[in-house]
């Protein structure tokens, strides 16, 4: 019995715009312009201290990885310097802050 194979060919890379850059060309360009991602939870501890913002714990610099950087406009790429966008909480109040939406949601669509 013949088995039907499907040849799968390798994709072709993205064509160049008219401006001549490809889109692996200007993604290249934005990460070596811009300035690391992990680079706002930094800066968000130091201004805004090793503290939650919710539960009030104070963390020493050891134990600063259980902080996290919450966006409060939930825009992971809004990232003002004076730090305005992040507030300081840590893993169990971020959890938390993600999952009441969550339940919001899902208690809002019950009613309907």
């Amino acid at each position: 019995m013949g088995h039907n194979r499907q040849r799968f060919s390798k994709k072709k890379s993205p064509q160049k715009k008219e401006g001549g850059k490809s889109v692996g060309d200007i993604v290249r360009e934005l990460r070596q312009a811009g300035t690391p991602l992990s680079d706002y939870r930094e800066r968000s501890l130091k201004i805004h201290g090793l503290i939650c913002a919710k539960c009030g714990r104070e963390f020493e610099y050891k134990d600063r990885n259980l902080l996290t950087v919450h966006h409060k406009d939930g825009n992971h790429r809004n990232n003002p310097s004076d730090g305005s966008n992040w507030e300081n909480l840590c893993v169990y109040c971020h959890e938390d802050e993600h999952s009441r939406g969550m339940l919001g949601d899902y208690l809002g669509t019950k009613d309907k």
